[in-house]
């Protein structure tokens, strides 16, 4: 088994709608933890104290309210008007989250660990994992389920799709694909994935 410095970091990505999260609950059912690297940077924004200081001295104090939480729709309003904010928000935000992962890895002791990021590929950041899993579903399909959980328009949903890459694009980049299209088991495939996994550890 791998020390807790050489651990085999495995990603999962998958677009919105693809049901990365309950691929991820499977594979935590086997003993496997999971870092939710989309969570977690909200989380460092509101608590990580260098990550603060940076974002106030480049965006203003106003970003944050008095009790130290990230004024979202204020650094929302100001993304959507300058798009060179959005790559300063990232290029603050994806180094803190990077070293959180790693902290975290650090105190596990399964054989491997998963990150689950929406956007590795598009980030090209898929050179740090050992491998990645792709989950995958029919565009339609991913645009019920976000309807359904986000209380959004199907329209929205098409729009925050533009932002990522398609699947065919994505698969063929990805080390192993599962298809979430309510017509295989997802347990089935898990199994399968983890088992090639835990050959390579």
């Amino acid at each position: 088994m791998a020390d807790a410095h050489t651990r085999l970091k495995i990603g999962i990505t998958g677009g919105i709608g693809s049901g990365k999260t309950t691929v991820c609950k499977i594979f935590e059912t086997l003993g496997i933890p999971v870092y939710e690297a989309d969570t977690k940077a909200k989380f460092l924004m509101d608590t990580d104290h260098e990550l603060k200081a940076a974002l106030t001295g480049y965006f203003g104090s106003d970003v944050y309210y008095d009790n130290g939480t990230l004024n979202r729709q204020l650094l929302a309003d100001i993304i959507f008007n300058d798009k060179s904010s959005l790559k300063k928000v990232n290029s603050l935000v994806h180094p803190a989250v990077a070293r959180n992962f790693d902290d975290w890895c650090a105190r596990q002791t399964a054989p491997y660990v998963l990150e689950e990021a929406a956007i590795i590929f598009e980030r090209n950041i898929a050179h740090r994992f050992a491998k990645v899993i792709l989950v995958t579903a029919p565009e339609d399909i991913r645009i019920q389920r976000v309807v359904a959980r986000d209380d959004v328009y199907p329209e929205t949903v098409r729009i925050r799709m533009l932002n990522q890459w398609s699947d065919e694009k994505k698969k063929s980049l990805a080390d192993y694909v599962i298809y979430n299209d309510n017509s295989r088991l997802l347990t089935h495939q898990v199994m399968d994935i983890h088992r090639k996994i835990l050959e390579i550890v």
